[in-house]
């Protein structure tokens, strides 16, 4: 059954706005449920939380009462849009063809405060911590045991809004709930970028401590956040410590990937493919701990594994019906991968089937011993017009076509709320495979000799038990490290985060086509490891002072 909930509701106004179902929720009248008795049903409460996880996956809620920040598209300044572009497009993963203002500089590494991407994000994720902040304020002191659970989960979406402005911003402007909303012009933790950053960095890990044991057990309440997201939470948070801290936390990132690996409430997939289809919420997938939750009936709009979806489908080399079975408003022919991608995934010794157009009916373009996270029956990667990219802006027709979400099943059938234009497939932000690759990158840098099992593990499911996929300890290196978590969670919004924690996003001397303008690619200033506060921010509040290097 698909579990999506959100509800709409205006913090200025302090009134529910709109519901859409569900988890057997039913509409509000808008004009009974206001600020003051919010707190008299936990029922309305729940609604009111809804808002909060829907501010991370959704525009607004349309009609009812339009998007939460006014954009020129409402879609294209989303969480999960202006999030995945930040982390994939300004890496070796992606590459857009779209000329709209903002992507090229992506592209390229080449962005400035002004980008309004940045300014997206920023704007969106404060919007979070902010609806949250409210509700918490709202709630705090309830002695219901829902309502105490309610609290507890606002508590972790902000702390998980809060953790992106960490990675991304370095030093975003804070606030809790104790700070009333629009009596002040908000201030950093400190003004000094690395002060400020590691002092939210240990507010952040002292707010999921504080709410571990309240949430709800592991696979209790999808899609909303429980003790298993919250331990997740916590092991990416410490796997990143060395670069929000300056001190590595590794021995912490592996106790938390312990206590989710030793729940006994998640296991891999069987089917790799289950991760990226309609079947993969929590419900039927045993890999999916938190999401971010989409229906094609309840949640529709051009955002999330629908934009994943479209942006890398086309006419010509693979269209969006037949791969995720979408027929209205398809095959916009933007997003896809690079040569020195394509090297990642399918290891340095396998090369391409050379650099000529291929046929759109030759089927596979890789070595028939290539890793099946790229090759299956039903197609993850193939190359396009041909694999070099010829210029920044080139059309989509170039390069690596990367169709890894599907709003199909795993199996090809069609979704049960299925829809000709919206999928109904989560976006993964915590699944069980990355316990396992965080715990074995954890104990690679403990020195413990068994961090290549929990490698192997992820292996065995992508090579189907085949021997071919094991590796030993003396395999286990950084690169083949980063190599694998690039073949595990391509296109999901990871990459940036791993490249600048293995030191090759800016100056690292691992390049890619275009990075830093130029064809073959270039080092770049290592000041672009952490994103400029937005200039629209830093113009509107003296208090908040710019990122080094801007």
């Amino acid at each position: 059954m698909k579990k999506i909930f959100v509800i709409g509701f205006f913090l200025s106004a302090l009134m529910i706005s709109s519901c859409v179902k569900d988890l057997d929720v039913t509409p509000l009248d808008p004009t009974k449920i206001l600020a003051g008795n919010l707190n008299d049903d936990p029922a309305y409460m729940h609604q009111v939380l809804a808002k909060i996880y829907g501010s991370f996956t959704i525009a607004g809620q349309g009609a009812n009462g339009g998007p939460d920040i006014a954009a020129s598209d409402e879609n294209f300044f989303t969480t999960t849009r202006a999030l995945w572009n930040l982390q994939e497009i300004t890496t070796d993963e992606a590459i857009c063809a779209w000329g709209d203002v903002g992507i090229a500089d992506l592209n390229t590494q080449t962005w400035s405060p002004q980008n309004p991407f940045l300014t997206a994000l920023y704007q969106r994720l404060s919007l979070s911590v902010t609806y949250a902040n409210e509700f918490i304020r709202n709630t705090t002191g309830s002695t219901d045991p829902t309502m105490i659970r309610y609290n507890a989960e606002a508590r972790f979406l902000r702390a998980l809004a809060y953790t992106w402005s960490m990675d991304l911003f370095a030093n975003p402007a804070f606030t809790t709930e104790a700070d009333q909303v629009g009596k002040f012009f908000p201030k950093q933790l400190d003004p000094d970028m690395a002060k400020g950053r590691k002092q939210l960095f240990y507010y952040i890990v002292s707010e999921l401590h504080a709410i571990e044991g309240t949430l709800g057990e592991p696979k209790s309440f999808y899609p909303q956040a429980d003790k298993g997201a919250c331990w997740m939470l916590l092991a990416r948070v410490y796997l990143n410590a060395q670069v929000y801290t300056g001190t590595a936390k590794w021995d912490s990132c592996k106790i938390y990937c312990d206590k989710v690996i030793n729940s006994g409430k998640y296991s891999l997939a069987a089917d790799y493919r289950q991760n990226f289809s309609a079947n993969n919420d929590g419900a039927s997938n045993p890999e999916m701990i938190y999401s971010f939750a989409y229906d094609g009936v309840n949640t529709q709009g051009y955002t999330g594994t629908t934009f994943l979806i479209e942006s890398s489908c086309d006419a010509t080399y693979l269209r969006a019906e037949d791969v995720a079975g979408l027929t209205s408003n398809t095959n916009w022919n933007g997003n896809r991968s690079k040569k020195q991608f394509l090297y990642v995934l399918l290891g340095d010794t396998t090369k391409v089937y050379g650099t000529s157009p291929i046929p759109t009916t030759s089927g596979y373009t890789f070595n028939s011993t290539s890793d099946p996270r790229i090759k299956d029956t039903r197609l993850f990667c193939k190359v396009k017009k041909q694999v070099d990219i010829p210029s920044a802006s080139a059309s989509g027709d170039y390069g690596v076509g990367v169709y890894k979400f599907t709003a199909k099943n795993s199996d090809g059938s069609q979704a049960a709320n299925y829809s000709t234009a919206f999928a109904s497939t989560d976006f993964p932000v915590f699944r069980y495979a990355d316990a396992l690759l965080m715990r074995a990158e954890a104990k690679y840098r403990m020195n413990d000799p068994t961090a290549f099992n929990d490698v192997n593990t992820v292996r065995a499911r992508a090579f189907k038990n085949d021997p071919a996929g094991v590796i030993t300890a003396a395999q286990l290196n950084d690169k083949f490290l980063l190599d694998e978590r690039g073949r595990e969670f391509y296109y999901e919004a990871q990459r940036r985060t791993d490249l600048v924690r293995f030191g090759k996003f800016t100056n690292g001397n691992y390049n890619w086509a275009w990075k830093g303008g130029l064809l073959n690619g270039a080092n770049t200033d290592p000041r672009l490891n952490v994103f400029p506060i937005p200039a629209d921010e830093i113009s509107a509040n003296s208090n908040i002072q710019q990122n080094t290097g801007y």
